[in-house]
């Protein structure tokens, strides 16, 4: 009996070696007849890039796999319409990211789409999607990043999204969603749901967002204005009746002491205005000691203080008073020409090769002026002069090495000539002050274009500006780099990428750093320094291609290298880029503003990669700048050989840059 039974066995082991090895080829097969199904319902550009002759589904645009299953589904920008059938995403189980984003689709979300468990980006931006966010989303668990922006999506917000509790991202934003916003328990890192139909109070998990995640709406609360009927209650104890509805009344004392307060504080208004005139008479009859004057921290574009901003956040023409005050001040202690220890100081301006005289220090003393930002090597000030001309002028500090030394090192400065170098026109020493003059630059810095103004008003930074600001950087420091092995910029960071009026790059603070000290702030500079510098004034070529790789980054993302969404306190911008892309969000690094122009991603990501192999851990891995130069002018070259709509698809013009 028992050989009898034996080869019945023996036979069902074989079949099921035989046959489960081949089991996972129909997988694929469905995959590829689901997506076959998407191409003939939707249609789009890409899709008929799709060939069912092809040897493998894996090889068409926009598809990724791993173990022989579809996990990644990018179409963004595809050109597809119509509605998504049933029936397709119930047979792609193992997608993981799907991004149809920027498309003209419409009607339901399929409910099969609930059939992609694995799913952990979810990217449907842009379309016309409508009806009530379907229920089924909730039990997606994985999911980490979904973005609904921009579609025609109604009815309330489900607190069904506190089932989602990885969930770090949530944009639903430019949709009719009406009610009020619920209780949502889980820690998002970003949010918004701007220009809705809702009303009531920001929930209080939700405050720490900014004000721009809530406009558009008949909400209140932080951080938007204040709920009719709230009252700002002191913290400390409430009163012993328990009662939370009873207002808390000020006492006698606390009244008082307010009066007595305003009176004192009004009166050193008064003392303090007469002090600032006596000092401005004084000035007229004798010079000011520059070392006991304080700088003012004076408001410039983009809501920061001088002293926040870094020395080329021009402030296009900001004018502040108490600034040129402060500028004034500068000029005149640089007037006392005190000499230093050899008696070897000058009151005259040294200029450079041919520039043009025109002015004297003594014209630099009377010209008005304004503070533009305070940055690692010192103050910098705009100066317009009497016959209308403008400079820039930076007043260094931490300058220890000897006048001879100065001389030298900042003559080779002034020998550098690139047009994408801002240009050193002069330079003034004496034993307290130094000082050098530049063109100015109207359009101020990439850092104040970034990261300044973020209203309505801004102009949105596309493609062929911002590319061609990388390609005019990296002709300047390729250029630097070219004058000798030992010589480079040390300080490359957005705020020292200067901008003329045709948005062309300039250059600044190269060869700066070898004239001061180690930063009082290393703080500053950290984002952009390579992980082997450990003195700022010893940096080489590779450690240049570091910096730069970081600004990359920074032009293509929107982010600063210190920004607060990078998820987790102290990831810098690299790790953080690396982690999306090994995460396949890739598209999603992406500054929105660069993404509603068409027909660039693949040039951006070629752009995103270069910037990943600049910032490379190790220096030998990096490239070198001319290498970076070639790659960026062939990107350049490939994108202008299509037919670019430089400006946004009409389609797409409701979509939100608040998000950034």
């Amino acid at each position: 009996m028992r050989t009898q039974m034996g080869t019945p066995l023996l036979s069902l082991f074989l079949f099921a070696f035989c046959v489960l090895p081949l089991s996972v080829r129909p997988d694929l097969a469905s995959d590829t007849a689901a997506l076959l199904a998407l191409r003939s319902a939707v249609g789009g550009r890409t899709l008929r890039l799709w060939n069912a002759t092809d040897q493998s589904v894996c090889s068409w645009p926009g598809i990724r796999c791993e173990d022989n299953r579809v996990t990644v589904l990018r179409l963004p920008g595809a050109a597809l319409s119509g509605e998504l059938p049933a029936g397709i995403f119930g047979n792609l189980t193992h997608l993981r990211t799907l991004s149809l984003r920027l498309n003209a689709l419409s009607g339901q979300l399929p409910s099969d789409l609930s059939a992609c468990v694995n799913l952990r980006n979810l990217y449907l931006q842009g379309n016309e999607f409508s009806g009530l966010v379907p229920d089924f989303l909730f039990r997606l668990h994985d999911l980490v990043r979904l973005n609904l922006a921009s579609n025609n999506f109604s009815g309330e917000i489900s607190s069904g999204f506190n089932n989602l509790t990885r969930l770090r991202t949530l944009f639903l934003e430019n949709n009719h969603l009406a009610g009020s916003i619920p209780d949502l328990k889980i820690p998002l890192d970003q949010f918004n749901v701007s220009n809705n139909q809702l009303n009531g109070s920001v929930p209080a998990e939700l405050q720490s967002f900014s004000s721009s995640s809530f406009l558009g709406n008949s909400l209140c609360g932080r951080p938007l204005e204040a709920c009719a009927g709230d009252i700002a209650v002191p913290t400390g104890k409430v009163g012993t009746n328990g009662g939370s509805g009873h207002k808390k009344k000020l006492s006698g004392g606390a009244i008082a002491g307010i009066i007595i307060g305003s009176v004192l504080g009004f009166v050193l208004i008064l003392l303090l205005l007469m002090l600032l005139c006596r000092k401005k008479s004084a000035k007229k009859t004798s010079s000011v000691d520059v070392a006991t004057v304080k700088h003012p921290e004076v408001e410039i574009q983009g809501g920061k203080p001088a002293g926040d901003v870094e020395n080329g956040g021009y402030s296009n023409g900001y004018s502040v008073p108490a600034a040129a005050a402060a500028a004034t001040t500068v000029a005149a202690g640089a007037a006392k020409g005190e000499v230093n220890n050899n008696g070897a100081g000058s009151k005259k301006l040294v200029f450079f090769g041919n520039a043009a005289r025109v002015f004297d220090l003594e014209d630099l003393l009377r010209a008005s002026a304004e503070v533009l930002g305070k940055g690692t090597f010192g103050t910098a000030y705009k100066a317009v002069l009497e016959l209308g001309s403008v400079v820039a002028v930076k007043r260094l500090k931490d300058v220890t090495i000897t006048e001879r030394e100065f001389r030298e090192k900042i003559e080779a400065v002034g020998s550098m000539d690139h047009e994408n170098l801002v240009p050193l026109r002069a330079y003034y020493f004496s034993r307290d002050e130094k000082l050098l003059v530049y063109d100015y630059m109207p359009m101020g810095s990439l850092s104040a274009l970034l990261h300044g103004n973020k209203g309505a008003g801004r102009t949105p930074l596309n493609w062929e500006i911002r590319s061609g600001i990388a390609l005019g950087a990296a002709r300047g420091i390729e250029y630097l780099h070219s004058q000798g092995p030992n010589v480079s910029h040390g300080n490359i960071k957005s705020s020292n990428i200067l901008l003329s009026k045709s948005y062309d790059a300039r250059v600044s603070d190269f060869g700066l750093a070898h004239l001061v000290g180690p930063p009082s702030s290393p703080t500053r500079v950290a984002g952009y320094r390579a992980p082997e510098v450990t003195d700022p004034r010893k940096v080489s070529h590779k450690a240049d291609v570091y910096s730069f790789g970081v600004l990359l980054l920074e032009l293509l993302t929107g982010k600063a290298p210190t920004h607060s969404l990078l998820n987790e306190e102290g990831v810098d911008l690299p790790r953080w880029v690396q982690s999306v892309v090994r995460e396949e969000w890739t598209s999603e690094v992406f500054d929105l503003e660069l993404l509603r122009y068409q027909n660039v991603e693949e040039e951006m990501v070629q752009l995103l990669q270069l910037a990943v192999d600049c910032a490379a851990q190790y220096p030998d891995q990096r490239p070198t700048m001319s290498q970076v130069t070639k790659r960026i002018e062939e990107l350049r070259q490939s994108s202008l050989h299509e037919v670019v709509d430089t400006q946004p698809d009409a389609a797409h013009d409701s979509d939100n840059a608040s998000s950034r």
